[in-house]
């Protein structure tokens, strides 16, 4: 039998790479999408799914992902996202917040307008991987929560006008979770300043968590529509409250 296709962006680590396992293991075949062709073309292999090098921000990269995936796709996950920088807001970098929504929001506008007639002959879900930072502001973090909040806005708006057509539209809103890159990536590199964000805290989220919920609110059945998943550490209680020993 055919299995259902998913396509994961940011597959290439953390918790696109985490999801695209988790979504092989639960029957389907995955599309993974990012730009770093070596790691995608690596977890393709061990998922019997698709690479697809891709980059969210570059409208011919996703026409030709779109391309691609076909005429049906079952799940998108847009994944593909990240933070830059923890500044305050009187001496941020311009540049890392062009960024931040680039990636964050247009990348996944793009995505949905590639592949939304996709998904309706396909009956199928979008997922899009957002944050607490998208409900809740925190200081140094307001490029990152004001993406992240244009991120969850547009998924509550897509479903109010999708709301006649068979497409579910959900969003998961991680909190702290340890990944290999988010916090190098905040910092630019510096390891000592990444690893700072999570010392003492007992047992952040891992890319693993995530996943698993993500594949189970992409499988539930299709009248189900799980608007809004946000999942947290238990040592952290909000984006400023979290034990830490």
């Amino acid at each position: 039998m055919t299995r259902p296709l998913a396509l994961v962006t940011g597959a290439s680590s953390g918790i696109g790479a985490a999801t695209a396992r988790a979504l092989a293991a639960a029957g389907h075949e995955v599309v993974c999408a990012a730009r770093r062709t070596d790691r995608i073309t690596e977890l393709a292999a061990e998922i019997d799914g698709r690479a697809v090098t891709c980059d969210v921000t570059d409208p011919a990269s996703v026409a030709a992902l779109a391309a691609e995936v076909g005429d049906r796709l079952d799940v998108l996950v847009n994944n593909a996202g990240g933070a830059y920088g923890l500044d305050p807001v009187a001496t941020a970098d311009v540049e890392d917040w062009r960024t931040m929504y680039e990636i964050n929001v247009i990348g996944t506008l793009r995505m949905v307008q590639a592949l939304l007639p996709a998904l309706v002959t396909g009956e199928g879900i979008i997922v899009n991987v957002g944050s607490t930072a998208g409900r809740v502001s925190y200081e140094g973090g307001a490029g990152y929560t004001a993406a992240k909040h244009g991120l969850a806005t547009m998924t509550e708006t897509l479903r109010l006008e999708l709301v006649d057509q068979p497409v579910r539209i959900t969003e998961i809103a991680p909190g702290m979770v340890h990944t290999e890159g988010f916090s190098l990536t905040r910092f630019k590199g510096d390891a000592e300043r990444a690893k700072q964000v999570y010392d003492g805290v007992a047992e952040p989220l891992v890319a693993e968590d995530v996943a698993d919920a993500i594949a189970w609110m992409a499988t539930r059945p299709p009248h189900v529509n799980v608007d809004l998943l946000v999942i947290k550490p238990r040592a952290q209680a909000a984006q400023h409250k979290v034990h830490r020993e």
